[in-house]
């Protein structure tokens, strides 16, 4: 069955001719705007294209142009069926590219006639003369070209609009987070000192008694804290205001503590980590320390949230040229889908469904915010460094596992006061 495409934004007409030309044995897709008219052609490659002029968004001639750029449909006989009767308006379609004309309303009794026409080649429709052809052409690249500047103006203004909403909402997530950082300062610090003080009756490990439910406070606390922390850092480092200090970091000892907080930070899980030879061998950074702890802190995490019991995490590096450390963490988990492997990096990016969510950073697939690697790779990029993931797949049967590498300068290395 002969494949027909019909671009037309009004339901009416749409139907009209759909019932029309379906009786006569036509396959009749219908798109209802320029862009869907495009994507539609590009899949379906029909044999003819009605083309109505007056669409909303690309008109009917800008649409007609780029379909004859499209492979396979250069040849493709494009009709305008339009309501546009003006003088001069048959010209400007088969100059866009159309090869005929037909007005609006259509012929019921000759509509399927005039279809075959064009679809055999028996009628195909020109301009009259070569310099008026040349007339319509010179007033129709005049329009584009205004179309187009209007346009860039539209996306100017629209991105200025978005720079400053943009740029208020950093503000207001950075004066949030100090806000609330304030408080949460004075109650983990009243914590500690009740958690210090001999008479509250109890242990921290006796459920129940005040001593546990203070520690189960602090806890929460410290929980809360990092999310502030973590929605706090994405906002300077998109603000451009990410402080960094100038001190000598130890990668292995850094690492080690990431990983001894990590397992005071949630319930056990039966897991095994393994640090490699090689991060001994590289030198002192020059850094942020506290940064550097939480970028690491944030991948390894990620590590284990998507490992299952028993399985591996190692951690090691080496130095390359004797410029770069190259620091990874390979996990034996459920993998990355290789089309996700670059948007994982992205802020506020999370893989699982959300509607499993869980608190848990320890738990396997637990929750999260889509916030840890994308503070990991602005933290890491800000020190000069890169960060990247590979995985062969996600598989939670066979349990491919993936791999985050991080690239970090050695040496003095020369540190912005501000990412």
């Amino acid at each position: 069955m002969t494949k027909i495409l019909y671009v037309e934004d009004t339901p009416a007409s749409q139907r009209l001719v759909q019932r029309i030309l379906m009786v006569e044995g036509f396959t009749v897709s219908v798109a209802n705007n320029g862009i869907e008219a495009i994507e539609l052609a590009r899949k379906e490659k029909p044999a003819l294209i009605l083309m109505d002029i007056n669409i909303g968004g690309m008109d009917g001639y800008e649409v007609t142009t780029r379909l004859r750029t499209i492979e396979g449909l250069e040849k493709a006989p494009i009709v305008a069926v339009t309501a546009a009767t003006l003088d001069g308006d048959r010209e400007r379609a088969l100059v866009a590219g159309c090869d005929g004309y037909i007005t609006k309303p259509i012929d019921v009794d000759t509509f399927p006639d005039q279809v075959r026409e064009y679809l055999t080649g028996i009628k195909k429709e020109t301009v009259d003369s070569a310099e008026e052809r040349a007339e319509y052409l010179q007033e129709y690249n005049q329009r584009l070209v205004t179309r187009l500047e209007e346009k860039v103006r539209e996306l100017e203004t629209a991105n200025e609009d978005l720079q400053r909403v943009e740029k208020m909402k950093s503000d207001f997530v950075i004066l949030a987070g100090h806000e609330l950082r304030t408080p949460l300062t004075v109650i983990y610090g009243y914590l500690q000192i009740l958690l210090n003080n001999p008479a509250i009756p109890g242990s921290e490990e006796d459920e129940g008694t005040p001593q546990h439910l203070l520690k189960r406070i602090s806890k929460a606390v410290e929980r809360l804290s990092q999310v502030i922390q973590d929605i706090l850092n994405v906002s300077l480092i998109d603000a451009d205001r990410l402080d960094l200090a100038h001190e000598p970091v130890f990668m292995s000892s850094t690492i080690k503590t990431v990983l001894h907080n990590l397992r005071s930070f949630g319930p056990q899980r039966q897991l095994i980590f393994e640090i490699g030879p090689g991060l001994k061998s590289i030198p002192v950074l020059e850094g942020d320390p506290r940064r550097l702890h939480q970028a690491i802190w944030n991948v390894i995490s990620n590590a284990i949230k998507y490992t299952p019991d028993h399985g591996l995490i190692t951690i090691d590096g080496r130095v390359i040229e004797e410029q770069t450390a190259h620091i990874w963490i390979k996990d034996t988990g459920i993998g990355i889908p290789a089309d996700e492997l670059t948007h994982i990096f992205r802020r506020f990016y999370v893989l699982e469904d959300v509607s499993l969510h869980r608190s848990s950073k320890t738990a396997f697939k637990g929750g999260g915010m889509g916030l840890g690697l994308s503070v990991a790779k602005g933290i890491i990029e800000a020190h000069g460094g890169k960060i990247w993931a590979e995985s062969a797949g996600q598989d939670e049967e066979k349990l491919p596992g993936s791999t985050i590498h991080l690239l970090l300068p050695l040496g003095n290395v020369s540190l912005g006061a501000r990412y």
